[in-house]
């Protein structure tokens, strides 16, 4: 047990007893000499102003007397959160772009410099921490800023929308309700007052965004899952249908422990093979993760998910035999 963790433990012990504890009590618990529980208890004392009062005969105690419950001040983290917390941050910084890396800079240093505290002066190894994108589309720093700042102070958003799939750039007023990091990709999700309807949007289509005075009107949470959060993907909706896809004994090792829907239904063949079913409204996303396995997944059910999907690998052996 490091110092910053004897200290904590020390103050939930103190904090909590009702009477002196003894010395020998705290070495126990604490797992330290008598040296070092004399030590920390000068230090909760005369460092953090602790009302600490009692000898080492009758034990020790925090004062009955005093006015304000006491509590540690500042970050006190143990070295496993500190680390994990630095863990974390690592993640959203890499997993974002690098656009965040500016905004948590300070959060990162005053981790680091608690962490160093705590190890004796060494540094803690952040290239150990690897993060590795996958196909992350770059984005406007500007524009992710605007937005978030719209979802956070419940302000309406006016922006221009280039849609990927018909690249038609339209102008589009919004009230934002949250925004959603997805398979490395950031989306708004917002009432559109022009289409009178919940509509998902991808940050990095959206520019010239401009915060309106006008209140968002909020949605009640229940209505956005049952919307964006109901069948499968982010482009999702209310479920058309429920998909069944068969994968080889292969891939079943793989997609038996991974999380495609909420509500997803899967289970293990006699031969071996995996069983799994899930609810979607749009068939383009659940294609595409379907069709990523190739020849270790058919879709069973419905006929017409399982024609689009024939079509598609048509499509894709013809360029092949030319």
């Amino acid at each position: 047990m490091d110092r910053y963790e004897r200290i904590n433990g020390l103050h939930r012990i103190l904090q909590a007893a009702r009477r002196p504890v003894t010395v020998a009590r705290l070495m126990d618990e604490l797992g330290c000499s008598r040296a070092t529980v004399y030590r920390d208890l000068a230090f909760l004392r005369d460092g953090l102003m602790a009302p600490v009062v009692g000898d080492g005969e009758a034990g020790f105690r925090y004062d009955a007397n005093e006015d304000e419950r006491f509590e540690l001040p500042g970050l006190w983290l143990s070295s496993e959160e500190l680390y994990g917390l630095l863990a974390a941050q690592q993640l959203l910084v890499r997993s974002g772009g690098g656009f965040l890396s500016t905004a948590l800079a300070p959060l990162q240093d005053r981790i680091e410099k608690l962490l160093a505290e705590q190890a004796g002066g060494s540094e803690f190894p952040v290239e150990r921490v690897r993060v590795i994108a996958s196909r992350p589309r770059r984005m406007d720093e500007a524009a992710f800023r605007a937005v978030a700042s719209g979802v956070l102070a419940r302000r309406q958003l006016s922006f221009d929308y280039r849609a990927r799939s018909t690249d038609e750039q339209t102008r589009r007023t919004v009230s934002p309700q949250r925004i959603t990091h997805y398979r490395d990709n950031w989306y708004l999700d917002a009432w559109d007052h022009d289409r009178d309807a919940l509509r998902s949007f991808a940050v990095d289509r959206i520019s010239g965004v401009r915060t309106l005075e006008a209140p968002a009107r909020d949605i009640d949470e229940t209505q956005l899952d049952q919307h964006l959060a109901a069948s499968y993907g982010i482009f999702s909706g209310a479920p058309k249908n429920w998909a069944k896809i068969l994968f080889s004994a292969k891939a079943a090792r793989w997609v038996a422990d991974e999380h495609w829907h909420s509500q997803q239904q899967g289970r293990f063949l006699p031969d071996g093979r995996y069983e799994l079913k899930v609810p979607y409204s749009a068939e383009r996303e659940l294609l595409m993760d379907v069709l990523h396995y190739g020849a270790d997944a058919e879709i069973v059910e419905p006929p017409s998910l399982r024609a689009q999907a024939r079509a598609l690998l048509a499509l894709a052996l013809g360029h092949y035999e030319r």
